[in-house]
């Protein structure tokens, strides 16, 4: 049987934020007080800061001067920054998985993400089912250091699509994309989940690039 590893306090920490970042419970540019969160979360200090400082890696915190540690803004060119950079990554592993690995196996691994998207009923299930189908390119890319990039930006993605299902958008329509990218898969033809995957980018980037005005 394996051993039940023991998440540190700082795992804990970071997981709270970041999820409370993503999900917009902590608003865009709203204040990350150190204080107010040793009250909250009944913690010292030192876990917090270095959850801080992690999330400030990820670009989901940044610290102004005089000011401290606040989550991040976004305008729309932030937005059509990390739309690019995902998609550019999407791609990259979407060609590699098709490229090492069979394509049956990955088109059923796919479905399988597909069905757990069609099941999806509030918009945060369908944020995190449109990650977790994303997610397969990834694990079958065999490519650690692309995995890798793309984790470094994962939380920035994810609240994109949280603020695009926050103003009523409709992430279902990725259905038809991810639909078209199965079929690439299942007839050899990555140049069309690529295609897929920048028609999906454009319509998140247009949609909260819009709700940012």
């Amino acid at each position: 049987m394996a051993s039940i590893k023991k998440r540190s306090l700082v795992d804990q920490v970071y997981d709270r934020l970041r999820s409370d970042i993503i999900s917009l419970r902590l608003p865009l540019g709203s204040r990350v007080n150190v204080n107010e969160l040793q009250d909250s979360l009944g913690v010292s200090c030192t876990p917090i800061r270095e959850a801080i400082n992690r999330l400030q890696q990820e670009g989901l915190i940044v610290y102004e001067n005089n000011v401290g540690a606040r989550v991040l803004t976004l305008d729309a060119k932030d937005v059509e920054e990390i739309t690019q950079l995902a998609t550019t990554l999407h791609c990259a592993a979407a060609r590699l998985s098709m490229e090492r690995e069979d394509h049956q196996v990955l088109a059923q691994h796919l479905a399988e993400r597909l069905a757990e998207f069609e099941a999806a009923r509030t918009p945060q299930q369908l944020a995190v089912g449109v990650h977790r189908f994303m997610e397969v390119f990834y694990v079958h890319c065999g490519n650690r250091r692309l995995d890798k990039s793309m984790l470094a930006i994962q939380g920035q993605q994810l609240l994109l699509r949280n603020l695009y299902a926050a103003h009523g958008m409709d992430l279902s329509a990725n259905h038809s994309d991810f639909r078209a990218m199965l079929a690439g898969v299942e007839h050899n033809q990555p140049e069309e989940i690529c295609k897929a995957l920048e028609a999906n980018a454009r319509r998140v980037e247009q949609a909260v690039s819009e709700t940012l005005l």
